[in-house]
């Protein structure tokens, strides 16, 4: 009964936005296989679910994920049925557990909420109910939380205005970003923000709108695999016994972060889907890097004899003065392999060669005080996490419980191949 009821309402609900029925087919099933995006298409909304898998509409289909075959939005999204929407978005809210994570569809003056692609009871709505200030037949959505908005917000666009919706006091504040194109959908993704028109994408600033960088770029070369267009800046994901890194680490928040040549990609968002990104996007000074640590909020980067400190937060900003010397810097010299430093520690440990050394960074002027052999060397990259210590050498790592069993060790522990689950790279 309760699915009887909830595909009246919906139905009842394109009648009432009147939404033209969509063209009827002979073979539904041979014209979704027809539709593809490598084709140039601009969609209609573009959203992650609450397990981070990624939705791309246009019309009454949808792609899920980065690759892969068309889909009816309703094989996914049960009771959406051949409904056009204008936008969607997943919400960020963790005080309210009710909507955290739940996803809405906007459709002309009407919302849709889907928890675990399910329909939530009430629903459709006005969209006044759910988002009161916001006007009908919106072009995009896209969820700001707090840190890179001011507070857990969303940003509706229309036309060239942007509605931005503070999610705790309901308070809407309107600006206008004439200089952004019309946005068919926009996505928030690794803290950064995108604006889609046609099949192409402008990356703006969530608070000011600003855009840094040459745009609009094409979309098929960044958020989806098509055969005619280079991936990524013309990376490609390597095969697990392809990997050569350059440098590790992890934030304080719990980011993860491998550098390869001039590229550098997010571990820990696996749930948004891995990609690579220039180095220069966010470290614009340095465009690749010997080693690489998090220590106090910032993010400290040696390439040859200089080292870099960018400040942390959701944009990186290099300090006034760097970079500086290593020796001025570090107390060590050129040539460094590899540096890691455990969680909640003050010692950085820098390899070089088959030498570690540790640079105590609270003393004044910093000098090594502990020298130790490995029974390695010319490794790549190293880290050190609740797992243990491990050291990279090609598509081999070295993993060590402790940084006591690292300097008092005379024989190396067996070598462990880098899988998917480890790196994220193509077994």
């Amino acid at each position: 009964m309760k699915l009887i009821a909830k595909t009246l309402v919906v139905c009842i609900w394109v009648s009432l936005a009147n939404c033209a029925p969509a063209p009827a087919e002979d073979n539904p099933d041979e014209a979704t296989a027809q539709l593809d995006r490598c084709e140039g298409l601009a969609f209609d909304a573009i959203t992650p679910d609450e397990k981070g898998n990624y939705f791309f509409f246009q019309g009454t289909h949808l792609w899920k994920g980065f690759d892969g075959p068309a889909h009816r939005s309703s094989d996914f999204f049960h009771d959406l049925g051949s409904i056009h929407v204008d936008a969607a978005f997943r919400m960020h809210n963790k005080d309210d557990p009710k909507s955290h994570d739940h996803i809405f569809f906007f459709q002309g003056d009407k919302v849709l909420s889907y928890y675990n692609h399910t329909l939530e009871e009430g629903y459709p709505k006005e969209l006044q109910e759910d988002f009161p200030g916001i006007p009908s037949h919106v072009d995009a959505v896209v969820e700001c939380p707090s840190g890179e908005c001011k507070t857990d917000s969303v940003l509706f666009f229309k036309e060239n205005q942007v509605h931005i919706y503070d999610i705790t006091t309901k308070a809407v504040k309107t600006k206008t970003w004439s200089h952004l194109p019309r946005c068919t959908s926009a996505l928030r993704w690794l803290e950064h923000y995108y604006c889609f028109h046609g099949h192409n994408f402008t990356r703006f600033h969530p608070v000011t709108g600003d855009v840094t960088g040459a745009y609009p770029k094409d979309a098929r070369r960044y958020f989806m695999k098509c055969p005619d267009f280079s991936h990524g800046e013309g990376y490609s994901t390597p095969k697990c016994s392809e990997v050569k890194l350059d440098a590790i680490t992890t934030d304080d928040s719990g980011k993860s972060y491998f550098f390869a040549g001039s590229i550098y990609m997010r571990l820990d968002s696996r749930r948004d889907g891995l990609h690579a990104f220039p180095i220069r996007r966010t470290w614009s000074e340095v465009p690749s890097v010997d080693a690489v640590f998090f220590y106090g909020d910032k993010m400290y980067f040696i390439k040859g004899n200089q080292t870099y400190i960018y400040k942390g937060g959701a944009h990186y900003t290099l300090m006034e003065g760097y970079p500086k010397s290593l020796a001025e810097e570090l107390g060590v010299e050129v040539d460094v392999d590899a540096a890691f430093l455990c969680p909640n520690k003050h010692t950085v440990h820098i390899i070089q060669g088959d030498r570690v050394r540790a640079v105590d960074l609270t003393a004044t002027p910093r000098v090594v005080t502990q020298e130790h052999t490995l029974p390695l060397k010319d490794i790549d990259a190293a880290l050190c996490g609740p797992n243990g210590i491990h050291l990279f050498k090609g598509s081999d790592y070295y993993k060590y419980e402790s940084e006591l069993s690292l300097v008092t060790s005379s024989t190396a522990p067996v070598p462990l191949k880098i899988t998917s689950a480890v790196m994220g790279c193509q077994d």
